[in-house]
């Protein structure tokens, strides 16, 4: 008996220690385990989308459960008359209200006006953590009415997939841009690879739920972004690199063999996309478009500032291109917000809390600010810190 009990005992410390070492190492390179998800993430009642029927648009509202039956409320958003949508939140019960623009245009890709920045990157389907740093640092209020002035916000892309709440956070920034238009504000959202793949047809990321909405209202689910739907267009009308204040603001990264080309901001822009509803696949010869295009080269999938062995110059090289003094990225996870290459490069993807998920170790978000040409890491609590 005294030799099982030390044996036990020593296949236990044995076990513990590899769990620790298997815990530690899995901390160190950023993975985390979703300990409790709430069921409310797959409640499906209020739902809302908008698509367009002879160029009119309709929003198809989700009614019901699986107890008791689905149905489908339908009300047209006609010119002149009621054009506003309530979007729910079940994770809080609450929700926010949405004015249907009338039309859908590509914006600029440079400005320059000296005002502040925020940057926040990768929320992927978080529409908690998302709301509630806009709050936390004045940029919006609860209801994501805006409140930060003639400031710029900008998204650095995959802002869609791996979580519950995609179209409350798509919603909330289409909000999000009307009314900071109303103030003198900016919205930047400039897309990522997860969008794009959104807009291809491409869901493997996505959430399962998405695919039975999609069937409730009768569809298939790339039609939920295709050009009948009213995000969906919107979707394809954004750019994936805008410069503001001499700052790029890209999901990927600029590849230094960009110089190249020599491309203007417009026709990176242009370029890249004309490519988001086609598959992209290497060709035999490589051009200027499929450089762009491309999903190892191309701005919203490059990952070179963090796989290669970039030097300062060849850095440098890309800002040149674009006639930039600094990027700033997501695309590629960080423990923190941090300034990389001189302060040249700003690597923005964090590990933003998830909706309705309970995780290890807990989660939070971060952000940048620049203003008056200063760079500051933004805190989930408010808070700011110089880079």
């Amino acid at each position: 008996m005294p030799l099982i009990l030390t044996n036990l005992k020593h296949f236990a410390v044995t076990f513990l220690l590899l769990l620790l070492t298997l815990v530690c190492f899995g901390l160190f390179i950023g993975a985390d385990a979703h300990l409790f998800e709430d069921k409310l993430a797959y409640q499906l009642d209020g739902e809302v989308h908008v698509f367009y029927q002879d160029k009119q648009p309709i929003a198809l509202r989700i009614k019901g459960d699986n107890d008791s039956g689905f149905t489908i409320e339908q009300h047209a958003l006609a010119t002149g008359g009621e054009r506003r949508i309530e979007v729910q939140f079940p994770e809080d019960n609450s929700s926010f209200s949405v004015q249907i623009a009338d039309d859908i245009q590509s914006p600029p890709s440079l400005y320059n006006d000296g005002e502040p920045i925020v940057a926040l990157a990768d929320i992927e389907s978080g529409f908690a953590a998302f709301r509630q740093f806009l709050v936390n640092h004045g940029i919006a209020d609860k209801q994501l009415n805006w409140t930060f002035g003639k400031g710029h916000l900008v998204l650095v892309g995959d802002f869609v997939d791996r979580g519950a709440s995609t179209f409350q956070v798509l919603w909330g920034i289409y909000k999000l841009e009307q009314s900071a238009r109303l103030s003198g504000g900016q919205v930047h959202f400039v897309i990522g690879n997860h969008e794009i793949k959104n807009l291809q047809g491409n869901f493997q990321a996505a959430n399962e739920k998405y695919f039975y909405i999609a069937g409730i209202l009768g569809k298939q689910q790339f039609q939920l972004f295709d050009d009948t739907a009213l995000l969906g267009r919107w979707l394809a009308s954004k750019n994936v690199l805008e410069i503001i204040n001499n700052v790029a603001f890209v999901h990927g990264g600029l590849h230094p063999d960009i110089a190249k080309y020599q491309p203007s901001v417009d026709e990176i822009n242009q370029i890249v996309r004309s490519g988001y509803r086609k598959l992209y696949y290497t060709p035999a010869v490589v051009t200027k478009e499929s450089f762009l295009q491309s999903s190892t080269t191309g701005p919203a999938w490059y990952r070179g500032y963090f796989k290669e062995d970039l030097s300062q110059a060849e850095v440098e090289q890309g800002l040149k291109a674009v006639h930039a003094k600094a990027v700033v990225v997501g695309h590629t996870l960080q423990g923190e917000v941090k300034a990389l290459y001189n302060h040249k490069v700003f690597a923005i993807d964090v590990s933003h809390p998830k909706d309705y998920l309970t995780s290890f170790p807990l989660r939070t978000s971060e952000g940048l600010l620049i203003k008056d040409r200063q760079y500051f890491r933004l805190s989930e609590d408010g808070s700011s810190e110089a880079l």
